[in-house]
């Protein structure tokens, strides 16, 4: 326990909780009862002082705030994107009109790919799940009209990543907003694309060089924006436990603290801005265990295994999204009832950042219904069940805290397996994580064929007649918009200082230089998402998994 000498822990959190504000609500019963910051226990053991502690201080396992909720909310942030920049703008705008605190930005699968959309693997693809940004100047017209300074931006982006932060960084400059304002996370986790998800370009070594990069020039310049967000949601999503989900996501961390050190820099400057993503799943009780146990790991491993001092470095901030697989097409009304379960779960294990899924999710993209009901979902968590004014209200359950016990062990049994595979690169290239991914995947959807799980509206409780909702169109015509935008922005910008600056990416890139200052050069002269991945894959290669 790390406090002051002459304070116990305790009495250093009463202190905290003293000074911190609280919001100007009620924060009572709806019977108008008071309700304790926290709950303890009247004679604290050894073992609840070393393993649970009080809210805003190490080991964090309680949350990273002294009174979390009562001081602040968490970030309600829709994912949202379709189409050209236009589109994904309205539904920015929308969504902050009904009430969003955050922006999140889905981008369409040749952007995820870095292709541009007039690529021939685009053909069919832009804007279909998310939206197409080929140049800077798609950036400026996503973010048309809203001050970058006042709002902070979430981007689910990871290959091409560093690219995109240069678009959005020039974008900033463009507004006349100075970085240092700036607010948001850069997904940016290249790691767990080769465990999951699958949308890699370059080879593992290569990519994590970016990564690095992105962290260091964020570190520098950029130090109120998080330059990784450290996911586990795909990983869970393809089919992992909720422990290997943990597992994974904290040991890709690890990977990158080390790598920021190997570079040079102190831990201490650059692990507080390191961010997580974690998925929100249906087993209510396991999953506020999971978020309690990532604290408690995460602040172990920084304090004494790379020798954080900062409390800010020990201290685990996440972002949660329910569970889309676990949206049901058939029945989909019912899906609002599973994500609203979710979302519980990720408040009671205190998340600093929420996506609820839409109904249709499973179907389409979703319609402005559907995720205004979403966002009301987050909006009733927040303001009507009284969740929010305790800190942590299910520590000290027996049955939680057995459970977060038991994840914590699980993640060191598989944070010992990776060491003996050699390490995170290695364990990718032996196909390690995919493995036990694929493992945890057949089992679960074995007792689901057999009806050991049931799943209401799939193989319990079925409905004979199929159910339809409205579900969001794509326009044909979109494609054709974006490319025709594409050619009039190369048609105009100056050849020879695109051919130029690729030139600097190429030689950038096979040096051991910050790859961010060329990037930021390219998008100046309007070089295009599609063109810079190429530039690198030259130097780089382009990355075939073995396995």
């Amino acid at each position: 326990m790390v406090t002051d000498a002459k304070l116990t822990a305790r009495e250093a959190w009463q202190d905290a909780l003293t000074a911190a504000t609280e919001r100007d609500t009620s924060l009572t019963t709806i019977s108008s009862e008071a309700v304790d910051p926290v709950y303890l226990p009247d004679e604290p053991t050894e073992k609840f002082e070393r393993d649970i502690g009080y809210p805003g201080q190490y080991p964090f396992t309680r949350g990273i705030h002294a009174n979390q909720y009562r001081g602040r909310l968490w970030t309600m942030r829709q994912f949202a994107g379709f189409g050209t920049p236009e589109e994904t703008n309205a539904r920015f705008r929308f969504l902050l009109d009904k009430g969003q605190t955050g922006l999140s930005t889905a981008f369409d699968l040749p952007t995820l790919m870095g292709l541009d959309s007039d690529h021939p693997n685009s053909l069919g693809e832009v804007g279909r799940l998310g939206v197409a940004v080929d140049t800077l100047d798609d950036m400026q017209r996503l973010f048309a009209g809203i001050n970058l300074g006042d709002v902070s931006v979430s981007m689910t982006i990871n290959a091409p990543a560093c690219i995109v932060l240069a678009f959005y960084l020039a974008t900033a400059r463009l507004q006349g907003v100075p970085w240092t304002r700036l607010r948001g996370t850069l997904q940016n986790d290249i790691l767990k694309e080769y465990h999951a998800q699958n949308e890699f370009v370059f080879p593992p070594r290569e990519s994590v060089r970016l990564v690095t990069d992105t962290i260091e020039f964020c570190t520098r310049e950029v130090p109120q924006f998080n330059p990784v967000s450290i996911s586990g949601y795909h990983i869970r999503e393809a089919g992992s436990t909720a422990a290997e989900e943990l597992a994974f996501t904290l040991a890709d961390g690890f990977h990158y603290v080390e790598q920021g050190i190997a570079r040079g820099l102190a831990v201490d400057e650059f692990a507080p801005r390191l961010s997580f993503f974690f998925n929100a799943h249906s087993d209510f009780l396991e999953e506020v265990a999971k978020f309690r146990a990532a604290r408690r790991i995460w602040a172990r491993h920084l304090r004494e295994r790379y020798g954080a001092r900062d409390p800010k470095s020990w201290a685990l901030r996440f972002h949660a999204q329910t569970s889309g697989v676990s949206l049901q097409a058939q029945q989909p009304e019912v899906n609002v009832i599973r994500v609203a379960y979710q979302a519980l779960a990720a408040v009671m294990g205190g998340c600093q950042s929420l996506h609820t899924n839409s109904r249709d999710e499973t179907l389409s993209l979703p319609t402005e219904e559907a995720v205004t009901i979403a966002l009301r979902t987050q909006q009733v968590l927040a303001f009507e069940t009284g969740v929010v004014n305790s800190v942590d209200p299910l520590g000290g359950s027996y049955q939680v805290e057995a459970m977060t016990d038991r994840m914590e062990t699980e993640a060191e049994e598989i944070f010992a397996q990776i060491e003996r595979a050699g390490g995170a690169i290695r364990a990718i290239e032996a196909g390690y994580f995919r493995r036990r991914i694929a493992d945890s995947a057949f089992r679960f959807q074995s007792e689901v064929d057999v009806g050991r799980k049931l799943l209401v509206g799939v193989n319990a409780f079925v409905e004979p007649d199929a159910v339809t909702i409205p579900t969001l169109q794509i326009d044909d015509e979109i494609e054709r918009r974006q490319k025709a935008n594409l050619a009039h922005i190369k048609a105009a910008r100056n050849a020879a200082n695109v051919g130029e600056a690729l030139e600097r990416i190429r030689g950038t890139a096979a040096s051991t230089q910050n790859i961010m200052p060329v990037l930021l050069l390219a998008a100046d002269q309007h070089v295009t998402l599609g063109e810079i991945v190429a530039a690198l894959a030259d130097v780089f290669g382009r990355y075939r998994p073995g396995v």
